[in-house]
């Protein structure tokens, strides 16, 4: 078993590395200054520090990393020609700076899930209109799923109506916490809501593509995550949907796919936030250490007390199982396939957030009063890696299913 990296990875690593040091890390508190003076606060991808950012990117080439090259989903002709496996090290340095590092590299949510769903389901003429501009960063996007009437976490409930008539779709329906929505850039939304309710549970739902200019589509607010509105990802939004036409050539796939189309998504989603989520622990443990050494308490530094250096080792341990949880969840992605790696998948969708969520923890109990501020990342960063508790799906239904799997593998040797 071979735990290195191969020589391409690692040439990536030291580039992105490098760029992180000389651009990315030197512009957070610039892109912050900047944020509160666009006329709209929510269009982040207009500063001119990350304008700045994604050109350098590109011209270094770290550019699309996230579409893969093996496993289900091939589209290595649009991307960065790299394996699940070799994206996932990447990610992980992206995350250290969750609001810069993987937009800069084009490769934030949501806009990679969607791009997926476009190259994976979409029509020639659907990559040409919106695939192709989403790819070279020009536009933003948004996945329209969860609704505020249903318990959206069995996505067999969505109740949105989308009901043809003649050559086009009338949607009617409201929708919530659709990430990027507030941003005026963000162009286009897969929408997923019913088009056959008669249909057997699994085959009533489609997606459709619906520009943000159709008449009848409302972005009525945005929606906070523990008081932060998150407008550095152009916020989390409710839509609402009054007789909303587009033309039946927007339908994704076919008619009654939109459930098998929406997990095909949120298979790759899930590793890529757990990837990025890595990075969060890793900086959330550096910035502890460093608060540890600096601060003395009754005549001593924090990090000579028994027990902050107790939360530090605890805070290692669990984030090196983790990263090789993930990476073995992307190698099989890459050697079986999403398909064969599902289990896998759940298992770093429960275990991450979790994981993150308990090292945020004791690196702001580390840093006293000024964890909880906006002097430190730490408070923003645990409010986001407590939304992902949610997001692609909550902890118990991925554990329900992981354990029905498990109870299943071992019945015949049972009986």
């Amino acid at each position: 078993m071979d735990f290195m990296f191969d020589a391409r990875t690692q040439e990536l690593q030291a580039q992105l590395l490098d760029f992180m040091d000389s651009h990315v890390y030197p512009a957070e508190g610039v892109f912050e200054e900047q944020l509160d003076a666009l006329p709209d606060r929510w269009a982040w991808s207009t500063a001119p520090v990350m304008k700045e950012l994604r050109a350098e990117a590109r011209s270094r080439g770290l550019w699309n990393f996230f579409l893969p090259t093996t496993g289900e989903g091939n589209h290595s002709e649009l991307g960065g020609g790299l394996t699940n496996l070799q994206y996932a090290p990447l990610a992980e340095i992206t995350g250290r700076s969750l609001h810069l590092g993987p937009a800069a590299l084009n490769c934030a949510a949501p806009d990679t899930g969607n791009m997926e769903v476009l190259a994976m389901f979409g029509t020639p003429e659907q990559q040409e209109q919106w695939l192709h501009p989403l790819l070279d960063g020009t536009i933003r996007s948004a996945f329209a799923m969860t609704e505020p009437d249903v318990a959206s976490s069995d996505a067999t409930n969505i109740a949105m109506s989308i009901v043809r008539d003649g050559d086009e779709y009338v949607i009617n329906g409201r929708k919530w916490w659709i990430t990027g929505a507030m941003n005026p850039e963000c162009q286009i939304f897969i929408v997923m809501g019913k088009t056959d309710p008669d249909a057997s549970r699994h085959r009533q739902q489609s997606q459709v593509l619906v520009p943000r200019d159709t008449p009848g589509l409302t972005v009525v607010r945005p929606m906070t995550v523990m008081g932060y509105d998150d407008h550095e990802h152009g916020g989390h939004a409710e839509l609402r949907f009054e007789d909303v036409r587009v033309p039946v050539t927007n339908l994704i796939g076919e008619e009654g796919n939109g459930f098998g189309i929406a997990q095909a998504r949120l298979g790759p989603g899930r590793i890529h936030h757990c990837m990025r989520s890595i990075g969060v622990a890793e900086r959330a443990i550096e910035l502890m250490c460093q608060r540890a050494d600096s601060r003395v308490a009754f005549g001593r530094a924090i990090s000579e007390q028994g027990v902050v250096r107790g939360w530090i080792a605890e805070s290692r341990v669990r984030l090196e199982q983790l990263r090789l949880l993930v990476l073995k969840t992307a190698w099989l992605m890459d050697t079986v396939g999403n398909k064969g790696a599902h289990s896998e998948i759940q298992a770093i969708k429960i275990a991450t957030p979790e994981t993150v969520q308990w090292i945020l923890d004791k690196a702001i109990q580390v840093h006293g009063a000024g964890g909880l501020s906006q002097d430190f990342p730490l408070a923003n960063a645990y409010a986001g890696i407590r939304t992902l508790r949610f997001a692609d799906g909550p902890d118990e239904v991925h554990k329900n299913a992981l354990a029905k799997t498990e109870i299943a593998r071992h019945r015949p040797a049972a009986s």
